[in-house]
């Protein structure tokens, strides 16, 4: 039986890429079921199609997929997540582990290399590329190490993420809530506590920061 495969990233051209290699393939043992430009209809069709695995990009509009990953794997946790995707900032790495991704590729990977990826999440196994893997070993050992450098900014959770992602779209408190099932309470409380802890006074220093940290596209 064939492991069907979701891609999820919001530049089509890779979508379609990704979905030629995989049936000018002479096996038949991995099939494109779907592709989703967002985290949003990645979340829609993961629940219609389930699929065995989802390719999973980090940065996307409306969801990223840090958010996306933890949505799926609490509603459907039988389905994994592979992240595929530019960046190698060891924040990316670690938020996608802890939102519960099997593995993480980087996009400059070869084809077989994704292909052996994909057979191993789907087995329930994990892999990392070769540079991924260093980045999770390194802050491993960081963490180990006596804090030398003074204090660290503040690192924002997982709903603080999707909520500065969401606020730096354009949208405002009323739609978020509705969006995230939260009062307008909440999320302006959130958005205090992001702006304190991104050190930012205004929405265009709080855009800056979440450009820097990934969580929405320029």
């Amino acid at each position: 039986m064939s492991i069907k495969i979701l891609v999820t990233d919001n530049h089509g051209i890779l979508r379609q890429g990704i979905r030629a290699l995989f049936e000018r393939r002479n096996d038949n043992d991995m099939e494109v079921i779907g592709e989703a430009e967002n985290g949003l209809k990645a979340i829609e069709m993961a629940q219609s199609l389930k699929p065995d695995v989802v390719l999973m990009d980090v940065t996307m509009p409306e969801m990223n997929g840090i958010e996306a990953t933890r949505q799926i794997k609490s509603k459907l946790p039988n389905i994994r997540v592979l992240a595929l995707s530019e960046h190698n900032k060891r924040e990316f790495v670690i938020d996608m582990v802890k939102a519960g991704a099997s593995g993480y590729m980087l996009k400059e990977c070869v084809f077989d290399d994704l292909v052996q990826a994909i057979e191993a999440v789907a087995a329930g196994q994990s892999y990392l590329s070769p540079r991924v893997a260093n980045i999770v070993l390194e802050s491993i050992s960081k963490k180990t190490a006596p804090n030398v450098g003074g204090c660290v900014q503040e690192t924002l959770t997982l709903r603080e993420q999707h909520i500065l992602q969401l606020l730096t779209e354009g949208k405002s408190a009323k739609q978020i809530a509705l969006q995230l099932g939260l009062s307008v309470k909440t999320i302006e409380a959130s958005r205090r506590q992001i702006m304190k802890k991104a050190d930012s006074s205004n929405l265009a220093d709080l855009t800056k920061y979440a450009i820097r940290q990934g969580l929405t596209v320029p």
